[in-house]
Formats: structure tokens, C-alpha cells, sequence
């Protein structure tokens, strides 16, 4: 029996305009495929992740249900902002589904996405796919649970400054269970001048650094970050919605509030606007996407 050819598409998220934001690969797949394919195909693509969606037969509730994996090109990851992101805005977008939230079943459990509609929104779906000037009609907002932090062993200070050239540390915490390491800067300012030692980042404590500071309210922006997994295969990632789970806490208690507005200060970019629901555990992540490309993995 002749394979089934696999729908992708190549979506930037967290970005209004195309080659911005965060490049995700999203697979669309019909039937089970093993995970020594789906990590080949991850490293095809070579973007900081590649995303698998399976339609679910068995959700309980009328909204539209998808099991959904996330692969870097070394390895499975448990969360992905900007890639679970860009499944939505493909699926809300092209016809995929008919309804205004989806349900993702991931290693994180039930996560879901909301379309948020900004303009009038087109009628031929061959619009949206096709001009990016009528891609922008809907935002995804993603409810994804709160990524805890603890205190930070701080003999190991010297070797994170000197992972980040040096840059002077006002705060370590380390997420849990992750071990990410949130690495808190005297500004924005420092963040985006920061000039990171790859190398030295991957023998540092933790699975990567997050680095991130206040900004000035001229900015029109909260705080930036940027985030550095090498021991994942991403030494810079574009966009970490993911890394904003663990940020919006901890920005809450410096800052006094439950909303923001993030910018990650990559080459690439990419904004993200935040809410943080204390009562229930979660952050809520909105942004918006451009589909870039489409076409059929025929292996």
C-alpha cells in the first residue's frame, strides 16, 4: 500500500509580518507514524520545532479534539508555545475546523486554543492562504499551565555571567520540572545587547537559559527575553512562548500586575501579549502568526 503524503506548512507565530516571530513546521497527519519518522523529519526541517497533529476520536465534548507532539531537531520536547500557536492559526484559518476553540491532547495534558477575531474577517479561505495582508484577521490565544520557579544555587552565579559575557545578574531562579534557568538582567537594554557563549551555556546547570529584564515604559513593552537551548539543538530560539509561563509569574510579583505585553529581542523578534490567572494556575498566551509555506512530505 502506497503511503499517504503528510500536509505541512511552515506558520511564523508570535509575528504580524512574515520572516519574523518564531518558524514552526506543521504536520498534518492521517495516520500513526513512528517516532523514529517523525524525529527524522523534525531534523529535515531544522526549525526550532516541528509539530505533529492527529485528529482525536475521543474527546468527551463537541470541541474539536487533536493529539499534538512537538519535536526540536534532536529531540521530543513537553511544551511548545509558538508551534502549538501555529497549529491552531492553521487550523482556525483553513477550513480544518469549524469552531472557535480546539483542544490539544499533548505530554503537558489538555491545553486549548481560542481564535480572538481583530478585523472583519474574509470570506474565501483562499484569501487567507494566499495574501498575507488578509492573514492577520484572528489572534490564537492558548491557555497553557503556570511553570513554577524556585531558588537557584547561587555558588553557580559565576559561570551563568560568564555564559552571558559576563552581563551583570540581579536574579537566578530555575523552573520546575523543567530546569530551565530564569536569568534576570538589570534591563531590556541589557538583554538586547546581551552576547551569549554558546558553548559555555551548554555546560551550564539547567536544559537552557532564559534571560530577561525590565523595560522602559516608552518601550511599549513589560519586560524582553531571550532564550538559549543548545542542549535542545536551538542555540537562540526566535520566540519562547513556552519560557512566557514561567516569566509572567515572576514578572507579577516584581511588577504588581497580571497583564503584560513581552517582547523576545532575537534577530527574528516576536510579541506576545500575557495573562496570568493566579486563581486557576494558568497563563494566557495571545499572539498572531503568517503562513509562509505549504506543501506534502511524500516520504
Amino acid at each position: 500500500m502506497a503511503k499517504k503524503p503528510v500536509k505541512y506548512y511552515v506558520v511564523d507565530a508570535f509575528t504580524e509580518s512574515a520572516f519574523k516571530g518564531n518558524p514552526a513546521a506543521v504536520c498534518l497527519l492521517e495516520e500513526e507514524k513512528d517516532d523514529r519518522w517523525l524525529q527524522a523529519v523534525a531534523a529535515e526541517f531544522n526549525l526550532s520545532e516541528t509539530c505533529y497533529l492527529t485528529r482525536s476520536n475521543g474527546a468527551s465534548s463537541h470541541t474539536p479534539r487533536f493529539r499534538l507532539r512537538w519535536f526540536t531537531p534532536v529531540t521530543e520536547v513537553k511544551l511548545c508555545g509558538h508551534a502549538t500557536l501555529a497549529s491552531a492559526y492553521i487550523l482556525f484559518t483553513t477550513g480544518l475546523v469549524n469552531s472557535d476553540i480546539i483542544e490539544f491532547d499533548s505530554l503537558s495534558g489538555i491545553l486549548t486554543a481560542k481564535k480572538v477575531p481583530d478585523i472583519k474577517e474574509p470570506t474565501d479561505v483562499s484569501q487567507i492562504q494566499n495574501s498575507q495582508e488578509h492573514q492577520n484577521w484572528c489572534s490564537v490565544e492558548l491557555d497553557f499551565p503556570i511553570i513554577p520557579n524556585t531558588e537557584f544555587d547561587s555558588t553557580e552565579v559565576s559561570a551563568i555571567s560568564k555564559a552571558l559575557n559576563g552581563a551583570a545578574v540581579i536574579d537566578i531562579k530555575r523552573t520546575t520540572p523543567d530546569g530551565d534557568l530564569l536569568v534576570v538582567l538589570p534591563s531590556a537594554e541589557s538583554v538586547i545587547e546581551l552576547q551569549p557563549q554558546i558553548d559555555d551555556i551548554r555546560k551550564c546547570a539547567g536544559e537552557g537559559i532564559i534571560a530577561s529584564g525590565a523595560a522602559p515604559m516608552e518601550s511599549g513593552y513589560d519586560f524582553a527575553t531571550r532564550c538559549f537551548f543548545p542542549k535542545y539543538g536551538i542555540n537562540e530560539d526566535p520566540v519562547t512562548g513556552s519560557a512566557h509561563c514561567a516569566l509572567a509569574p515572576y514578572w507579577s510579583q516584581k511588577m504588581g500586575k497580571c497583564d503584560f505585553i513581552a517582547y523576545q529581542a532575537s534577530a527574528r523578534g516576536g510579541i506576545l501579549s500575557l495573562h496570568l490567572d493566579e486563581k486557576n494556575q494558568r497563563v494566557l498566551l495571545r499572539g498572531k502568526a503568517v503562513i509562509v509555506m505549504e506543501g506534502t512530505l511524500l516520504v
